[in-house]
Order: C-alpha cells, then sequence, then structure tokens
C-alpha cells in the first residue's frame, strides 16, 4: 500500500494505518530532526511530538500526496520550539499572562500560506545559475563551503551567485523565503535530492532521504566535508526503506559529522569495486546482518544448480557476478521470493555490469536501475532475512583474475551470457561457480563428490564442444554430462509470465540423488532433450513415459 492510501486511513481515524506511516517516515522524520537540532536525543524528542501532533492535524489534510513535505514542515516547528526553549529565562509567574502564545492566529496562518506561494514564485523565477545555490542555501540551510562542493564551484563564486540572487529576491521579501519554504512544495526537484548523513560505518556510509524522492541505486552521492573543503564520493548499494539509503565510499571517509549534507548527483556510479573495498565490506555487511550467527547449514534455494553446485550458508555471504545479458537480476528476484522467509540470515551482494549495447536503455542519459526493476515487478532484494547490496560489476567475462576479487564471500554464483545463448537457464556457469561449504568439506563427503563429479564433468563436456577436432573422450560420459548440464536448467517462477510454464522447486536432497544418479548411468536410456529445462528426476521419468 502505497503512502497516500495509508495517509486517506489515517485521516479516518485508522491507528493501524497510521503505525505503518510512522514506521515509513520515521528515519525522514528523524534526519531532517537532526538536521535542526543537531542532537540524537533532541532530535528523537522532536520526531515523537511530531508525529503526535500528525496524528491529531492528519485529517486536515487535504492532499494525502503532500504528506511528506507537510510532515516535514511539523518536524521543523517543532524543532525550533525546541532550539527556542533552549535560549528562554525564567520569569515570574506574575509575568506569565503577558507572554504571547506560541500557536499562530488562524488569519497568521493564512498570511504565511499567501508568503509561501509568493516565495515559490520568487525562487522558480530565478536564472538556472541563481536558482540552484539559492535553494542549497534557503531551503536546505548548506553552508557557501557546501553549495561550492555540490555545484563544483569556488566559494568566490557562490558567494557572488548568492548576492544576485538576493538581490533578485528582495523584490519578492527575501524573509518569507527562509521562514517559510521549507514547508512547501519546491519549485523544482534540484531541492529533493538533499539528505543527511546519519552515521559512517568503515567503508559504509548511511544517510537519510525524503521517502519519495530517493537516490536510484547504483549512483552516486557527494557527501559534503566541511571541516576539509571537501567531499566523498558515495555509491548508493542498498534503499532499505523509511528513507535510509546505505552507500559505500570511494575512499575511506574521514569522520563526517552526523547530519551533514549529502547530493544524489543522479549520475550512475561506474567505477568496479576493487578487491581492497570488497575485503572491508564483506564482514562489516555480514556481520551487521547476521549477529555472527554463521553455520554450516545450507540454505535451501531450490535451484537444483545452485543447491548442488555451490550451495548458500546458513549467516553466509553470496555474491552474484553477472555478465551483460546474462540473467543477472532474475536470478536474484528468484533467490530473494525462495530464501526471504527462511530463518537464517543471509547477506547477498549483486555485481551488476556497467551500461552495455547489450542492454541498449541502461546507455539512456535518464535510465534508472531502481525504475527498471520495479517494471520488471521485482523487489530491491531485502526482504524478511534477506539482505542485497548492488555493486558495479566489470564489463565483458569474468575472468580468474577478476573473480578473485570475490573471494571473501562464502558463495559464489557466476553468470555468463554464454550459457544463455547456448539455452541454459539459469544461466551459471558450474566451472567458476564455488562454495567455502563445498571447498572446506564442510558437508558430507560425499555430497562433496557428487559436486565435484557434477564440475568434472561439465568441464569435459564444454572442452568436448569448444574443441571439436580434439580427440574424442568417451561418448558415455559426454552424453553423461549433456544429460546434467540439461537438468542444472529449470523453470523459474518469477519467469512464469515469459516462459509461460510453471516454476519449479526441487528440494536439495532430489537434486543431489538426481546428479549421482545422472553421473552413475541410472538414467542413460532417456535422451539428453528429455532432462532440459524440468524438475526433479520423478518427473522427467514420468514425462518420458507418458510419451
Amino acid at each position: 500500500m502505497d503512502h497516500e492510501q495509508l495517509v486517506r486511513k489515517a485521516g479516518g481515524g485508522d491507528v493501524k494505518a497510521f503505525v505503518e506511516l510512522t514506521r515509513r517516515f520515521q528515519q525522514f522524520a528523524f534526519g531532517s530532526a537532526l538536521a535542526l537540532v543537531r542532537d540524537f536525543q533532541h532530535a528523537e524528542d522532536v520526531v515523537q511530538e511530531s508525529f503526535v501532533a500528525a496524528w491529531s492535524a492528519l485529517p486536515s489534510l487535504t492532499e494525502p500526496a503532500a504528506f511528506p513535505g507537510w510532515l516535514r514542515g511539523i518536524v521543523r516547528h517543532h524543532a525550533f520550539r525546541l532550539l527556542r526553549r533552549k535560549r528562554l529565562q525564567s520569569v515570574p509567574l506574575a509575568e506569565a499572562e503577558a507572554l504571547p502564545d506560541e500557536e499562530p492566529l488562524p488569519d497568521h496562518i493564512l498570511e504565511q500560506r499567501r508568503q509561501a506561494a509568493a516565495a515559490l514564485a520568487a525562487i522558480s523565477e530565478l536564472p538556472d545559475k541563481l536558482r540552484e545555490p539559492a535553494t542549497l542555501f534557503f531551503v536546505h540551510e548548506c553552508s557557501h563551503q557546501d553549495v561550492a562542493t555540490f555545484l563544483g564551484l569556488s566559494v568566490a563564486t557562490v558567494n557572488n551567485r548568492l548576492h544576485a540572487a538576493r538581490t533578485h529576491l528582495k523584490q519578492r521579501r527575501l524573509a518569507m523565503v527562509t521562514d517559510t519554504f521549507h514547508a512547501n512544495a519546491l519549485p523544482d526537484d534540484f531541492a529533493n535530492r538533499i539528505g543527511r548523513l546519519i552515521e559512517t560505518r568503515g567503508d559504509m556510509v548511511e544517510a537519510l532521504f525524503d521517502p519519495v524522492a530517493l537516490p536510484d541505486l547504483m549512483t552516486e552521492l557527494t557527501v559534503s566535508d566541511e571541516a576539509r573543503k571537501g567531499s566523498v564520493k558515495v555509491h548508493v548499494m542498498q534503499r532499505p526503506g523509511g528513507g535510509l539509503v546505505r552507500g559505500l565510499a570511494a575512499s575511506a571517509p574521514p569522520q563526517l559529522p552526523r547530519g551533514a549534507t549529502v547530493l544524489s548527483s543522479r549520475r550512475r556510479s561506474l567505477g568496479p569495486i576493487d578487491q581492497m573495498h570488497f575485503d572491508r565490506l564483506v564482514p562489516l555487511l555480514t556481520a551487521a546482518a547476521t549477529d555472527g550467527r554463521l553455520s554450516d547449514a545450507v540454505v535451501e534455494t531450490g535451484i537444483k544448480v545452485i543447491d548442488v553446485m555451490c550451495p548458500i550458508r546458513a549467516g553466509g555471504c553470496v555474491a552474484i557476478a553477472s555478465e551483460n545479458g546474462a540473467g543477472g537480476t532474475v536470478v536474484m528476484e528468484e533467490i530473494v521470493r525462495r530464501i526471504s522467509n527462511s530463518r537464517h540470515p543471509v547477506t547477498m551482494f549483486m555485481l551488476i555490469p556497467p551500461p552495455s549495447e547489450l542492454w541498449p536503455p541502461s546507455l539512456e542519459e535518464n535510465y534508472s536501475f531502481s525504475e527498471d526493476l520495479k517494471q520488471e515487478g521485482y523487489s530491491e532484494g531485502t526482504v524478511g532475512n534477506l539482505q542485497t547490496f548492488f555493486l558495479t560489476g566489470i564489463k565483458g567475462p569474468w575472468t580468474p583474475q577478476t573473480l578473485a576479487r570475490l573471494a571473501p564471500v562464502d558463495t559464489l554464483i557466476v553468470l555468463a551470457r554464454d550459457m544463455i545463448l547456448r539455452k541454459n537457464y539459469p544461466g551459471v556457469d558450474v566451472r567458476t561457480t564455488r562454495s567455502r561449504l563445498l571447498d572446506d568439506v564442510r558437508l558430507p563427503a560425499d555430497v562433496v563428490a557428487i559436486a565435484r563429479e557434477a564440475r568434472e564433468a561439465i568441464v569435459l563436456l564444454r572442452e568436448a564442444l569448444d574443441n571439436p577436432d580434439a580427440a574424442a573422450p568417451d561418448p558415455v560420459l559426454i552424453e553423461r554430462a549433456k544429460k546434467l548440464q540439461a537438468f542444472f536448467s529449470q523453470p523459474f517462477f518469477v519467469a512464469e509470465p515469459y516462459t509461460k510454464r510453471p516454476g519449479s522447486y526441487v528440494s536439495r536432497a532430489d537434486a543431489l540423488r538426481g546428479c549421482r544418479e545422472i553421473l552413475d548411468g541410472l538414467h542413460d536410456d532417456l535422451p539428453s532433450a528429455a532432462f532440459y529445462f524440468t524438475g526433479s528426476i520423478e518427473e522427467i521419468r514420468r514425462a518420458a513415459g507418458a510419451a
């Protein structure tokens, strides 16, 4: 349910709907409060008071879509009340009657709204080069240094442009811009690109944005480092909800103050992750998601090729290294739908190829990775006990050298375009996939043996197919390898609209038994085509018998 529907229900007295609104917008409200009061405890007090006030006033909100800006105005009001209270002096009780009421009169509220409309018009009429610095300075209270950092200008140039903006705005009553502009719609989407820093942990940066104007996944943020008159570039890798955005700093971030200004550049972050970054990032994010609950249990997916060749470790981490056109997001979403309800936490890293002509939309200037997922009906991978982080991979095929960068993960799933061109779905290349559970013999010996023999058989098959002039290996072994490769193909639930085939779930025990029987020749009587894009061995035998 979107926030507009929740607002309508909550405005009608639905407490559960308001609780859900509170959950979704609490971090957004906290970030707004923190930017003003600069104290975590006080920010929490402001948020609590703001939601109480919002519950009482919600029936008066006529336009549900305006809820984020409306809530931000309430937060600002309570934040300023708190700041004013800090400066209050005690007075005799007898003088209390003479103190003015803090609540504005109705006619004053109407006048504020009229002035706000005029302020919006004034800002929107500024020339482009003046509107952006004015928006940052007056709306988001950025310092001159912050404005210079975000716009790539010198501080002197910012000073000159703000001076020019003031000159333009004086005719439209400059004072009302600062006082009333915050709680109203912005003249363009530039101002919606501002967030606030919440925390840095190692290379990870957490920031808060308006939940209805989040930075896109795989894009770049700029965090102002005002003390050093510079900035830190951050790659957006997760949007877990409530306006929270998690990113990877391009370099080890300095001690940045909480509440620092963050700008969404809307540019795609193209630099592939390096090994040093990945080595530090994996334990940090895996430990945060699992609280150290790592075991040698397998999180069963029901996907044959994964459960046999690269099983996912309970409490561990898995990387999906996909080439362009190899179905990376399809495999990601299928795994999400199959294991997000598991009681075992799992951390997943999606290595997304840079924009390529193999996926022309990715080359478009306004291409949105998050919107692409949404249009396909996919999640962003963080569901239930599954945490997913999106990182930039490499252009072209993965090599042993580039795969070596991913050594810290417990499970590596490699998706090759070559496999898709050979009509193997999913396009998992079992020659390069791996799992620490198998490599370190943390599973029973017979399970490890099946995976090793299966890999050897498929390596033999690929060598024979790629080198037809070489000495022919045993044809019986080649035929069994073909059946094994075909057996690893499987209908996905997420692909049902395209394949017109129901998704198939095969238990890990059945998948292992099927591989063992194929390798041992128990199904030599069936053609390899009978094993293609199917489920369990029982299904295959039934289909062959019916034919």
